[in-house]
């Protein structure tokens, strides 16, 4: 039987898994929609409950959260590119 898990020798996650990416900007109404739309381009199966959104105390801002099925490195690296790339985003996690 194959071991479907690969380990990338640069990091210590085993892929496939469970992983949280969290992007940051400032709060409007198409934040969530933005960043979901972005994740959605380098991950095939997204469900609707992996996005958690939270405002900052003042309001000001939003943090979105989307807990995705890693399937490498280079997936993660792609999605953080173009996530910070984005002129709306002002971080990502």
């Amino acid at each position: 039987m194959k071991n479907t898990q690969e380990i990338d020798e640069d990091t210590i996650i085993e892929f496939p898994c469970q992983f949280p990416i969290k992007a940051m900007g400032i709060a409007e109404d198409d934040f969530d929609i933005l960043v979901v739309g972005i994740i959605r381009k380098h991950v095939a199966d997204l469900s609707e409950n992996a996005v958690k959104s939270r405002l900052s105390k003042e309001g000001k801002y939003i943090s979105i959260t989307v807990h995705v099925e890693a399937e490498s490195k280079q997936q993660l690296d792609n999605i953080y590119l173009e996530l910070t790339a984005h002129e709306r985003v002002l971080w990502a996690l």
